[in-house]
């Protein structure tokens, strides 16, 4: 599984929603839908600022996620942000990866 991060903000429509339904409804919404998918939530917070939320997410596939991605940014409720989140033990792996014959651009 690979984890995600998901983050955004509300649009006017997107907040009158949010108003109505409350924070838990959305969290419980974004729970079901990540499971019905194959994922898992990890974290979801509430944020005030630039951004309005945030999910850390574990999912199968890049395919999936994107897809889901796509399908709630139509919606129009609120934007967001999809960043594939780097292990440490991962960022050991990478660093490891040479490329000798590479050329700049420009060179």
């Amino acid at each position: 599984m690979s984890k995600f991060m998901y983050s955004g903000n509300y649009t006017k429509r997107g907040i009158k929603g949010l108003l109505k339904d409350g924070g838990t409804a959305r969290k419980e919404e974004t729970v079901r839908l990540v499971e019905s998918l194959g994922g898992k939530v990890e974290a979801y917070y509430w944020c005030y600022g630039r951004t309005d939320f945030i999910t850390i997410m574990d999912f199968p596939d890049h395919t999936t996620v994107t897809g889901m991605a796509l399908n709630i940014a139509a919606s129009g409720t609120f934007t967001g942000n999809l960043t594939p989140l780097i292990s440490v033990e991962e960022m050991d792996e990478m660093v490891k990866v040479s490329i000798k014959d590479w050329k700049a651009p420009g060179q």
